[in-house]
């Protein structure tokens, strides 16, 4: 029997012995702080399912003691959102990598979700989840949390999605001579393999929800307003009374919340993510972070996390699924006449849905509207390609030279995070300030409001692929003293594509989402309005005018999926089929 085990069976001197003997001081510490967050976290969701008049009679103060209680809610919401994310991302992205038909409609979807701008309609969303909870703010609290899990659910699936395809063949081989069944092979294999892109991305989702928080706790249906309590509904109270103390103050606020989660989770799962590469790492290239160091002194702790891993063992060894003998059968048989039926399906659908369209679209829109629409559709277009080129150029380099040293790999990606939080709007002030005092054009200098949040994407990702990138690899172009661009364009390029691509698709879903705040700033009284979709939809919702915010999101979505059939559905095959690390 195991040492450990062992000190739990009581001894006849008295079981009072018991507790002094297994617990250290730093199951001590940790057990007061999980008292104390269990308290507060008891405390702040008895106030989410009070009735939904207690937001409106309640405003929100700007006296900064209130912060650390709004900052306590607003983390619920994020963990809340990030653990649905978590659950869609293993549904969503695994039955997307292993139907071939799901694919084909699940990751051109994936890629106009991600653009789609949420606050277009935030209304029809709002509506429906206060259906749920009828004069609760239970469906209040939905609504923020679903709003947030729309900034972070789309990045991680794609990510996971993308690590799936780029399973080593080797491996998969390895597993098939195994025997290992689908269910095992999965978990065996191929979530292991997913794990380092998967908290990366997390980390950088988490941060990239900020972005929504401010308009995901104001909340305005009809001619009712809502207002949670929380970081972002305090933002939008500084700004809309100018007040720079408190716009600076909840600043502060959110760097703390993001250091703590940082220090507490992600650099922890970070150093346990890198188990996981695929090559030999060395331990010593392993900062292993303090909160990681204070767990595993602990007794009690540690034996209740081995316990939970032991039993998540168990059942990834479950045999179920099928073996790989039907697997390959399943697959041959797979390109027979179900595919011309398939497609059959798919274009009845298309038809379906491109007739209610047009019966729609021809009684409320004339072709100079659409016309126009589309206009508005190709200057965001422009402004979203400058922008990912502007930031590739920038951030691929700095990603690459922050990666290859686990050092400033640690530095970056918290300056990363902190960069990915700061809402759009908090920018307001200085650009607004700016353009008007110089007379600058909006058309072009309130353009980088839109890469401002979703640049950090690249370079967060660009980090991941440089720490992932096999050292003996790198190791060979040194002997062979490859330099220069060649050692670039032959050696390092080709090795973080897959994540670059992953990332810089995610900037530019983000780009498209954030066109909606960019595109109009404010602050106080002054109001700057770019030429543009996102400022056409974001007037239209100002004004209550639907059928406007409907042509301008669908008008969206047909530049999204053309730019997803043109470029990055090319580029992702060609990454996959070619630039694996084989």
């Amino acid at each position: 029997m195991n040492r450990s085990w062992m000190n739990l069976v009581p001894k006849p001197q008295g079981s009072s012995s018991l507790p002094l003997r297994y617990l250290n001081s730093a199951d001590a510490l940790l057990l007061l702080c999980l008292a104390a967050a269990a308290i507060a976290l008891g405390a702040a969701v008895r106030h989410m399912l009070g009735p939904l008049v207690a937001p409106a009679s309640m405003p929100i103060h700007l006296d900064m003691w209130h912060l650390p209680g709004y900052a306590l809610r607003t983390t619920i919401r994020m963990f809340a959102a990030l653990a649905c994310s978590l659950v869609f991302t293993f549904v969503y992205a695994t039955l997307a990598a292993k139907s071939r038909r799901a694919g084909q409609i699940l990751v051109p979807l994936l890629d106009v979700l991600q653009s789609v701008p949420i606050l277009g309609f935030l209304s029809f969303t709002i509506t429906f989840f206060l259906g749920l909870f009828p004069g609760r703010i239970l469906g209040a609290e939905c609504a923020a949390i679903f709003t947030i899990f729309t900034s972070q659910a789309w990045n991680m699936a794609l990510g996971m999605y993308q690590s799936l395809r780029s399973v080593p063949p080797e491996l998969e081989e390895t597993a098939r001579c195994f025997g290992l069944t689908s269910w095992q092979k999965f978990w065996r294999l191929e979530v292991p393999c997913t794990i380092p892109s998967l908290v990366w991305n997390a980390m950088m989702s988490m941060a990239g929800g900020w972005f929504m928080v401010v308009y995901s706790e104001s909340i305005t249906v009809g001619s009712t307003d809502i207002t949670l309590p929380g970081i972002g509904s305090y933002v939008g109270m500084a700004i809309d009374h100018q007040n720079i103390g408190a716009v600076a103050a909840a600043i502060v606020a959110m760097m703390v919340v993001i250091l703590v989660y940082d220090q507490v989770l992600f650099r922890p799962l970070a150093a346990w993510a890198t188990r996981f590469r695929l090559e030999s790492v060395n331990a010593t290239q392993v900062v292993e972070p303090w909160f990681l160091r204070l767990v595993r002194r602990t007794r009690l702790l540690r034996i209740c996390g081995n316990a939970l891993l032991s039993v998540g063992r168990r059942i990834s060894y479950l045999p179920l699924g099928s073996r790989p003998n039907s697997v390959l059968v399943n697959a041959e048989e797979d390109n027979g006449g179900a595919d011309w039926l398939w497609w059959g399906f798919l274009l009845l659908v298309c038809l379906g849905a491109s007739w209610q369209v047009w019966d729609y679209a021809h009684t409320h829109y004339t072709l100079g509207q659409i016309a126009y629409v589309f206009g508005l559709g190709s200057i965001t277009l422009v402004r979203v390609v400058s922008m990912l080129v502007l930031a590739s150029l920038i951030w691929v380099p700095v990603g690459i030279w922050c990666g290859l040293d686990p050092t400033r790999a640690w530095r970056a990606q918290i300056l990363a995070q902190y960069g990915a939080a700061f809402p759009a709007n908090l920018f307001f002030p200085v650009f607004v300030v700016v353009i008007v005092h110089f007379r600058l054009t909006p058309d072009i200098w309130l353009t980088p409001l839109m890469i401002l949040g979703a640049q950090w994407y690249i370079l967060f990702n660009v980090i991941a692929g440089a720490s992932s990138f096999p050292s003996n690899l790198l190791e060979v172009g040194r002997n062979l003293e490859v330099k220069g661009w060649f050692w670039w364009r032959r050696i390092i390029l080709p090795g973080i594509a897959p994540y670059y691509l992953v990332g810089v698709m995610a900037a530019a879903g983000g780009a498209w989402n954030a066109a909606i705040a960019s595109e109009v700033a404010q602050w106080g009284e002054t109001t700057l309005t770019a030429h543009g979709l996102g400022a056409y939809v974001a007037q239209s919702t100002q004004l209550g005018n639907i059928s406007n915010v409907g042509l301008g999101t669908v008008v969206m979505c047909v530049f999204v999926m053309f730019t997803n059939a043109l470029v990055w559905r090319p580029l992702s095959d060609f990454v996959a089929r070619r630039l694996k690390l084989n």
